[in-house]
């Protein structure tokens, strides 16, 4: 199980598991019409996969500059998906 941590195969893993979750709701929504529209999911999951990437990189032993960098990105992720969704 340690392997699976450092060699960062387990968040490779998870990352799968968020890209088959979002073609199944994207999938749920066009076929039903009903959960939530792909274009609402894009920045959450897009945030939540950016994490994942650095928590991979850190894992790893990358760099201190890409771990940032996938934060930035991660941060970018989240704030747009904050101001799609704002409501006045």
């Amino acid at each position: 199980m340690a392997e699976l941590f450092a060699s960062g195969r387990l968040i490779d893993l998870i990352i799968g598991l968020v890209l088959i979750e979002a073609i199944a709701l994207t999938l749920l929504h066009r076929l039903t019409g009903k959960g939530v529209a792909p274009r609402d999911l894009v920045g959450l999951l897009l945030a939540g996969t950016f994490l994942l990437v650095a928590l991979r990189a850190a894992l790893t032993g990358a760099g201190w500059v890409w771990i940032g960098l996938w934060l930035a990105f991660a941060l970018v992720a989240h704030l747009a998906d904050l101001a799609l969704r704002w409501r006045p």
